[in-house]
């Protein structure tokens, strides 16, 4: 193997270096030095690294620059596979591709680096898809002049990437004409020539770096572990390096992509593919696989009949699980759970209906196999045989529900959904999921195992410096004779001048009726001290609720915009908090971390609650007992350190630039009254801090900013 020359990269990053000459306002940074030396050692030694970079370490060149030079000067017999970068945001892979890369081109004497940015495949337009949306609209409430809009862009785009239309397009529109996986018709497709995709993976195949995001990652990784294999392409091209950055968020990116679920409603969306009928006008797939078949051959009533008896069997196991979940809008299959009361009040609803599914799937695959060679590479059958795929999935999983006993490495669970209907009528609905209980084996076969070098970075992945509870969730310890490198790199912020942390110690209890008044209060008194400029941070949406609608009456008198969370798209959401300094920000969970906020625009961050997790997460409870079935202690081993990360993540949301100032306030008082509250503490940097009553806080606070 050649080895990239340690030396000269981070020769290249030092003050004068050229890369460093490239960076606006540069300043050396020891810590992105060290980082940058062990990821190099990453890729010389083949070896797995975990890093945890504090914000403004400069994480992003430190993976860049070994990356680049391993992908042009590396192993010879390895320069046809690209080194992925993997992020957990669109926007971050936007910032890699467009500014970073090219960065680092220049200061590599404008060297021809190729590189590709990959999305997720439903950010795609598939043109055969809009094709047949056009002749055969669905029959569910459905936006035309939406679809016409669609049409006109997909004439003139090179790329057809959803984030080009100059409007956000409804998901069933975009639904029914993006790209899918499991729906791509390949070389039978009379498209292929002008499609994105394909058109997308051949530059892919010849790039030295590949940035994608997490969802695609794993949706290629999945693959693979399921069959494909490591040495051909999938969705993406054979690799043997990788960078993982956020890589705190990959237990949950990767766990739908190895969980399975089904609700009627998707049911409803392939069988009304398969065939539907309005104004006694007859639609759909089997329609035209049936106009396929000879004269006397019509088997088309029997087939209507038998996706009437799926639909039929789908609504009454549906009313049935939506009832099960009751008010808690979850219900478990777990072990403590009486089965015969299953097998009166569930098992027969779901063998019903994975009976009548595959009735039908079979009645489906003895016509398409009764068809000549020419017939049978048809795109309508080939897409016939995708969704007779999903339906059979959907069958597998109700089989699964009903022997839960025997898959115990397994979370079954129902959960009760609810949708607004024509703006008025809510209706429930549930989905039937099963994902794994413990991801560890699974990602160290997916993502350790099979790569040479991954490296895995994050501004969160250790508590204390301890790398051990991330890296037994994602199984990158558990690899034999192949220990992995890790350190952690200390934000260079000046955090001990720049922040003051405060924690009132006379809040109540979250647990005490009074607590919710208290945020109420507190929340408002605090904003109107920093004028705004605030992003409090909940873990229940009736909290955060009830806090805005106070905040709301005290701060609106004072030009003090209090924006909510599920008012307004996410996206437009934060636009509107970053573009209007005197603006507060009332968020839950998605918040917590990718909200990237620098200067006068956030000078106070409240944490209303620790961020442990709810209890009635059925993933959580499943791994609890897990836990506790093996002797451990689930509060130590498992709902502390992860509400510790997300503790992190948060706290992280203050300062984003090293000229940032402003006040962290932790309205929960289990952080100076519990015992564990000195490891939520220790695993902070060191600030200013204010631990007294909130009247004392407020001047505290006042005097800090002004």
């Amino acid at each position: 193997m050649n080895k990239i020359d340690s030396d000269l990269i981070i020769s290249s990053l030092c003050e004068g270096g050229a890369v460093a000459k490239k960076l606006p306002s540069y300043e050396p940074r020891q810590a992105q030095l060290d980082l940058l030396s062990l990821i190099i050692r990453g890729f010389n030694e083949d070896a797995l690294v975990m890093a945890e970079a504090g914000t403004g370490v400069g994480k992003s060149f430190a993976y860049l620059l070994p990356a680049v030079h391993f992908a042009l000067c590396g192993e010879k017999k390895s320069a046809d596979k690209p080194v992925i970068i993997s992020t957990a945001t669109i926007t971050l892979q936007q910032q890699l591709y467009e500014k970073d890369i090219p960065l680092v081109a220049s200061g590599m004497g404008d060297v021809k680096i190729k590189s590709v940015l990959m999305k997720g495949r439903g950010n795609y337009l598939c043109l055969r898809r809009i094709n047949d949306t056009l002749q055969e609209p669905p029959i569910f409430e459905f936006d035309f002049d939406e679809l016409k809009r669609i049409t006109l862009w997909a004439r003139s785009t090179k790329t057809g990437v959803k984030s080009e239309l100059d409007f956000m397009p409804s998901d069933s529109v975009w639904g029914s004409v993006c790209s899918e996986s499991d729906l791509c018709l390949g070389n039978h497709c009379q498209w292929r020539e002008q499609c994105f995709i394909l058109s997308l993976r051949k530059e892919a195949n010849s790039a030295h770096i590949i940035v994608v995001n997490h969802h695609l990652l794993f949706a290629d990784l999945a693959a693979r572990y399921n069959g494909a294999g490591y040495e051909s392409a999938v969705i993406l091209p054979p690799f043997s390096r990788l960078i993982i950055d956020e890589a705190h968020t990959i237990e949950n990116a990767a766990t739908s992509f190895f969980s399975s679920d089904f609700s009627r409603a998707g049911l409803f969306r392939q069988l009304g593919r398969l065939y539907n009928k309005r104004r006694a006008k007859k639609h759909g797939l089997l329609v035209r696989l049936c106009a396929m078949l000879s004269a006397s051959e019509d088997p088309l009533d029997n087939l209507a009949d038998a996706i009437q008896k799926i639909r039929s069997s789908a609504e009454e196991l549906d009313d049935r699980a939506v009832q099960m979940c009751g008010l808690e809008n979850i219900y478990r299959l777990s072990p403590s759970v009486d089965e015969s009361f299953l097998k009166k009040s569930l098992f027969p609803y779901l063998k019903d209906l994975r009976r009548d599914i595959l009735n039908l799937t079979g009645m489906i695959r003895d016509i398409t196999e009764s068809l000549n060679e020419e017939k049978a590479g048809d795109p309508v059958v080939w897409e016939i045989k995708a969704i007779i795929r999903r339906l059979e999935n959907a069958a597998e999983t109700c089989d699964v529900f009903c022997k839960y006993r025997k898959h115990e490495n397994d979370v079954l669970w129902i959960e009760k959904i609810h949708s607004l209907k024509n703006t008025d009528h809510l209706r429930s609905f549930s989905v039937f999921t099963r994902t794994p209980l413990d991801l560890a084996p699974i990602l160290k076969d997916s993502v350790f195992s099979p790569n040479k070098t991954v490296v895995c970075v994050s501004a969160t992945l250790a508590i204390n410096d301890d790398f051990s509870y991330w890296a037994g969730r994602c199984g990158i310890n558990s690899i034999a004779n192949k220990p992995p490198l890790s350190g952690c790199f200390p934000s260079p912020f000046p955090y001990s001048d720049a922040v003051l942390l405060a924690s009132p110690a006379d809040a109540p209890p979250p647990d005490d009726e009074s607590y919710q008044a208290f945020v109420d209060t507190a929340a408002s008194r605090l904003a109107a001290i920093s004028g705004g400029s605030a992003l409090v941070l909940f873990t229940s949406y009736q909290s955060l609720t009830s806090a805005h609608s106070a905040a709301k009456t005290e701060l609106t008198p004072l030009g003090i915009r209090c924006l909510k969370q599920g008012d307004d798209d996410r996206t437009r959401l934060l636009q509107s908090f970053l573009t209007d300094e005197s603006s507060c920000l009332f968020a839950t969970d998605s918040f917590w971390e990718g909200v990237d906020a620098p200067g006068d625009t956030l000078r106070l961050v409240i944490i209303c609650r620790l961020p442990f997790r709810t209890p009635g997460d059925p993933i959580l409870e499943a791994r609890r007992e897990a836990v506790e079935k093996r002797g451990g202690n689930p509060f130590l081993k498992l709902s502390l350190p992860q509400a510790v990360m997300k503790f992190k993540q948060g706290f992280g949301r203050l300062m984003r630039r090293s000229a940032d100032r402003g006040v962290v306030v932790v309205l929960d008082s289990r952080l100076l009254k519990k015992s564990y509250g000195k490891l939520f503490l220790n695993s902070l940097p060191e600030t200013k801090t204010s631990f007294s009553s909130l009247d004392n806080i407020l001047t505290d606070m006042e005097s800090f900013l002004y």
